[in-house]
């Protein structure tokens, strides 16, 4: 597993196991503990996907202890504002079965942001969080937050795939020091219908989610694919023995056309 510093000096896995649209109950259970099993340590989940108590339990179950987890959550739009947000992340606490979270974001920007994020400030410095940042931010919705904040956000977890790198956000990102996460990094398997990483997958005798995933971690972005099934989620995890190089990564970047598979930071109505 490779780790990075977040600017408080946080360790975070590069490597991640997310569960947006793992089913409540055993499905998503079973899963987490399979992860953990496997060796993954960061958990990412949030309240809109309705599974937080399946994630706590599989937790318990996987007899690894809280302390070496990096467990992820996130507050959902409808509970943004100050008081609200203080109240979700109880709610979300006692349905993960524990008592602090690694690291909280903001899950969409909304005109809210601003006194959400004062909340979290606050619950950053009592010491129930470890980390706090965001989640779908655009450069400019992220200097909106930043004008008048405390604590500068330390993650940013945005869509990001060999079609979709946001290079100019990244940029920004790199230079406030704000680390990018990515989600739907096989871009709902849509990357499997991609020539080059069929090639690529060929060459280096590894899967195309092993490409795709090893390449953010090369691009030094923290990466959460999503897996209910055994088989994959361990070779989600089979990354760390193999380096992809500078010509194919590079070929891989070319790919980019700013193709979303989710909505648009800029553009969405929920």
């Amino acid at each position: 597993m490779k780790f990075v510093s977040l600017k408080n000096g946080v360790e975070m896995p590069m490597l991640g196991f997310g569960t947006y649209l793992a089913k409540d109950g055993s499905e998503t259970t079973n899963a987490v503990k399979e992860a953990l099993k496997v060796g993954y340590r960061h958990i990412d989940c949030a309240k809109i996907y309705q599974n937080e108590k399946s994630v706590g339990k599989g937790i318990k179950e996987s007899k690894v202890s809280r302390e070496e987890i990096f467990l992820v959550s996130k507050v959902w739009n409808t509970d943004q504002g100050y008081d609200s947000t203080k109240k979700a992340f109880k709610e979300s606490l006692k349905k993960l079965g524990t008592d602090y979270l690694d690291l909280y974001l903001i899950h969409w920007p909304k005109p809210l942001s601003s006194e959400t994020w004062k909340a979290m400030e606050e619950l950053y410095d009592e010491g129930k969080v470890k980390a706090i940042g965001v989640s779908n931010f655009t450069e400019q919705q992220l200097r909106d937050l930043m004008k008048d904040c405390n604590i500068m956000p330390m993650i940013n977890q945005i869509e990001f795939s060999p079609r979709l790198t946001q290079n100019e956000l990244c940029s920004f990102c790199k230079n406030n020091n704000i680390q990018v996460e990515a989600w739907s990094p096989l871009m709902q398997g849509k990357v499997f219908e991609i020539e080059l990483l069929q090639e690529l997958a060929q060459k280096y005798n590894k899967t195309i989610a092993q490409i795709v995933l090893r390449w953010n971690v090369q691009m030094d972005v923290v990466t959460i694919p999503k897996s209910v099934t055994p088989e994959r989620i361990a070779q989600n995890f089979d990354i760390f023995d193999f380096e992809i190089s500078k010509d194919d990564m590079h070929r891989i970047c070319l790919l980019n056309v700013g193709y979303r598979t989710g909505p648009d930071p800029n553009n969405f109505d929920f």
